[in-house]
């Protein structure tokens, strides 16, 4: 079973449809006993990293998913869910995250702004992928496959987890892992058959 965080960020509809297709039991729960008797985790979320951090914090969700990450039990970060599993966010301001993967999460306006960049912010539509490093999640994808995102921030400064990217116009961060903890900057759960077997792949990752 599959326990969605619930800390009242993001639209948790489409995720669950998802697993339901998939034939995956699941779960949106806000209680830690629940979260840690799962067999995987997902931490969705939309908005701003603040805003997301505060909520998490606000019932103590915020030390379960550290908790259930160094437990081993795998955990999966989706888009602003994502870029909370890392060290930092510049957006409006800085703001400390879990802590969880190396590496910061930084404006793509300000980084188009240094390149001279005229592509729109916020990122919306499919991009393909290119694999930089092994990890489970792949088992059902192949390189250059396409995903979708909706985001004006992305995560930097973390090669050494890096396991896949998209260009536009920077490389953006596309997909993370540390161990048991991942993350996609794209939306699997919009991805159609390729989403759908990215979720199946990190359904089948065991602690």
């Amino acid at each position: 079973m599959i326990a969605i965080v619930d800390y009242g960020v993001g639209n948790l509809f489409s995720l669950t449809s998802s697993l339901t297709m998939l034939g995956i039991e699941s779960e949106v729960t806000g209680d830690a006993a629940k979260l840690k008797a799962a067999d995987q985790v997902i931490l969705p979320g939309v908005g701003a990293f603040a805003d997301a951090m505060g909520k998490l914090k606000e019932n103590g969700l915020d030390q379960t998913v550290i908790e259930l990450a160094q437990s081993g039990k795998p955990l999966l970060g989706i888009c602003l869910g994502m870029q909370l599993l890392f060290d930092s966010s510049e957006e409006f301001g800085i703001h400390a995250g879990l802590g969880l993967v190396p590496g910061r999460v930084v404006s793509l306006a300000e980084a188009f702004a240094k390149a001279g960049s005229e592509l729109k912010v916020p990122h919306i539509g499919w991009n393909p992928i290119t694999f930089r490093k092994e990890s489970p999640l792949l088992k059902y994808i192949k390189d250059q496959d396409q995903f979708y995102y909706v985001h004006s921030f992305y995560a930097t400064d973390c090669q050494e987890n890096l396991v896949a990217d998209s260009d536009y116009g920077v490389a953006v961060t596309g997909i993370v892992q540390n161990g048991n903890v991942f993350g996609t900057q794209f939306h699997p759960e919009k991805s159609g058959h390729c989403g759908l077997a990215l979720l199946k792949a990190f359904a089948e990752v065991t602690a």
